[in-house]
């Protein structure tokens, strides 16, 4: 049996597949610049919170790297989430 953290670890990796597929095909994949907007917006959410999940599951102390992504990823999300909200 796998244990929560394996779990967790898997899911951020797709997530991180997710949202770079999302924030390429918004570069390459569409011509619409609010739709653009949005895809990179998701595409951020999902790739800092899978990030935060694996400096968050590490069994290693944190080091200066994650610290800093620790502190600058919520901001990130916020603001992609609050993007995605003014351009609903």
């Amino acid at each position: 049996m796998t244990d929560a953290a394996q779990i967790a670890i898997t899911g951020s990796w797709v997530a991180t597949g997710i949202g770079f597929g999302l924030w390429l095909y918004g570069w390459f994949g569409t011509k619409i610049p609010i739709k653009r907007q949005r895809l990179h917006d998701c595409g951020i959410a999902l790739v800092f919170s899978a990030i935060l999940v694996r400096v968050v599951t590490q069994d290693r102390p944190l080091g200066v790297f994650e610290w800093a992504l620790f502190f600058i990823g919520p901001l990130f999300i916020a603001a992609a989430l609050w993007r995605l909200a003014r351009t609903s």
